[in-house]
């Protein structure tokens, strides 16, 4: 029988931080959650948008010219190409909505590109 996936159980099998894990897949597109803290680095997608939907905590997307704010049941697409930086004091859990293959570090690479295709 077909199981819901249940955020709370989900969280509860992980505790790394920046480092998203896929929940589910929908055609071409994955359903992934990550526990953030701190600041993350400037990066863009070229070629995809990034949905972030925040489900505890806030979470601060820092854009060139300003930055938005997300509570808790909040969603902000970030459109592809724009440079973003992730920001959150406290630990923010969210969902991140985005084509399979996504890099979470898009067009910038390094030390902090977590591992694709991991999931919990």
């Amino acid at each position: 029988m077909p199981k819901p996936v249940n955020f709370q159980e989900k969280f509860a099998l992980f505790t790394e931080q920046w480092a998203p894990k896929v929940i589910a897949e929908m055609n071409d597109y994955q359903f992934k959650i990550a526990r953030l803290q701190g600041e993350f680095i400037w990066h863009s997608h070229a070629d995809t948008d990034e949905a972030f939907m925040v489900l505890e905590g806030q979470l601060r997307i820092e854009l060139r010219d300003g930055a938005v704010m997300l509570q808790p049941g909040e969603l902000y697409v970030v459109p592809k190409g724009v440079e973003h930086r992730p920001c959150a004091p406290q630990e923010v859990k969210l969902l991140l909505i985005e084509p399979c293959g996504v890099l979470n570090t898009g067009d910038q690479g390094g030390e902090r590109t977590a591992v694709n295709d991991v999931w919990v």
